[in-house]
């Protein structure tokens, strides 16, 4: 299928786009960099509507905590600018891709179970509706209580409901040293007692995870990799005095085997982040039929937005990549990825009742609340009977085609889907912006 990809440069030209596409009966799959392109169902339309030249820093004030970027712009930029003023994004978001997409997909790493989600740093956004109408909402100060609260919305809602112009999130001071606890040779149930026992304690943990035996050994960090076993991680960070004392006194009441150093501890951190023991969520992953220019396209049809193509400049829709990639060019046999959200102390179990019938690798992360599991293709009824009603299984990565016939995201209860549709209604009644991404129909 031939796309034609639509690549704005101001917001006038976005809302020209959205609104030709309003009175033409088109739909517009949202992008940014395209790395998260991968994450839920594939969407199924001609046109793409490329947000990536809406880029840039439009301010950063470190004193006051808040940055305001375009939603284009890429985290490559936004992080290191952070960096230089020891600041950074506490919910420790993936380092690819664009701060739009960061925030329409709700991602945030292993930090999230003390620093809380993308959706509690957004304060303030604007953007454009499915019905072609630019509005603004949240603000550009931490405390801010003004109105609806419609960055929290927008956060997590994967496109459907707007497409970013701007975005203003709340920023931290980075920790100035981390460690990180390591045990050897617990089992999953133990392991995840422990966490629980660390999360509890008075010592401000921030990393909770558990690589079962034979994941360990796949990690770039030396401790792990020669540890022979499972290993479970205990992460602190904060001020170098206070984490030395901290990390003492829970290493003596964990019986902790090894302390891992700051560059250590940030390197083992990012791959649970990057799910890097099981493959990876990370940069080259192909979201399957790559879509292609459309050299000569026609003109839209009459009405507002009749001078599109003058303005904007069509291009290639780029490849599916990133966190959360679609990898649709794996064989039928390679083994699907899956974001499984429990109650911490349900983790073990779940998995248990998974490995009963499927052949399964796991790993958890939020102190047990965060399962990365793979299993094979056609698990997808196991799976989500072993979560059941006490949690949520998302598929992450899987060929486009997989996705297309799979419901992605947990099937929530008739009344939370209808007010889903009531939403999706208010803000897109013609489904212009990723029609289908998050369910069917949708």
């Amino acid at each position: 299928m031939t796309i034609t990809t639509l690549k704005p440069d101001t917001d006038a030209q976005l809302a020209d786009a959205v609104r030709w596409a309003l009175s033409a009966g088109e739909s517009l799959e949202v992008l940014g960099s395209g790395s998260r392109r991968g994450l839920g169902r594939p969407v199924r339309t001609t046109h793409a509507l490329d947000l990536s030249a809406l880029s840039g820093i439009v301010a950063y004030e470190p004193e006051e905590l808040v940055l305001t970027a375009r939603a284009g712009t890429p985290m490559a930029l936004i992080l290191p600018l952070l960096a230089e003023r020891a600041q950074h994004l506490a919910f420790e978001p993936p380092e690819g891709g664009t701060l739009g997409g960061v925030i329409a997909c709700g991602l945030a790493g292993p930090r999230r179970i003390s620093a809380g989600s993308a959706r509690d740093h957004a304060l303030g956004m604007a953007g454009v509706s499915g019905r072609g109408e630019a509005y603004k909402g949240g603000g550009k100060v931490v405390k801010n209580v003004t109105g609806y609260d419609l960055p929290k919305l927008m956060a997590g809602s994967f496109g459907t409901l707007t497409a970013f112009t701007e975005l203003t999130v709340k920023v931290l001071p980075a920790p100035e040293d981390t460690a990180t606890l390591l045990l050897f040779g617990l089992d999953d149930v133990a392991a995840v007692g422990v966490l629980d026992r660390a999360l509890r304690s008075p010592y401000d943990v921030s990393g909770a995870a558990h690589l079962p035996d034979g994941l360990a050994a796949r990690s770039t960090v030396s401790a792990l990799a020669r540890a022979g076993g499972a290993v479970t991680l205990v992460r602190l960070e904060g001020f170098g005095p206070s984490v030395a004392a901290r990390v003492a006194a829970l290493r003596e009441e964990l019986r902790a085997d090894v302390v891992l150093d700051a560059p250590e501890s940030r390197a083992v951190w990012r791959e649970i982040r990057d799910v890097g023991c099981l493959g990876g969520v990370g940069d080259g992953g192909g979201s399957g039929a790559g879509p292609g220019p459309l050299p000569n396209p026609p003109p839209p049809s009459a009405g507002e937005g009749a001078d599109l193509y003058a303005r904007l400049t069509p291009s290639p829709a780029p490849a599916g990549e990133g966190w959360g990639g679609g990898q649709g060019g794996q064989g039928g046999d390679t083994p699907h990825l899956w974001k499984l959200s429990v109650p911490p102390a349900s983790g073990p179990s779940v998995v248990a009742a998974i490995r009963r019938t499927l052949a399964v690798e796991a790993f958890y992360d939020w102190g047990g609340g965060l399962v990365w599991l793979t299993a094979p293709p056609d698990s997808v009824a196991a799976i989500r009977r072993a979560v059941g009603a006490q949690g949520h299984a998302t598929l992450i990565r899987a060929p486009d085609e997989v996705r297309a016939v799979t419901a992605v995201f947990q099937p929530p209860p008739d009344p939370l889907m209808a007010l889903t549709r009531r939403v999706k209604d208010s803000f897109d009644p013609k489904g212009v912006l990723n029609p289908g991404r998050l369910y069917a129909g949708v």
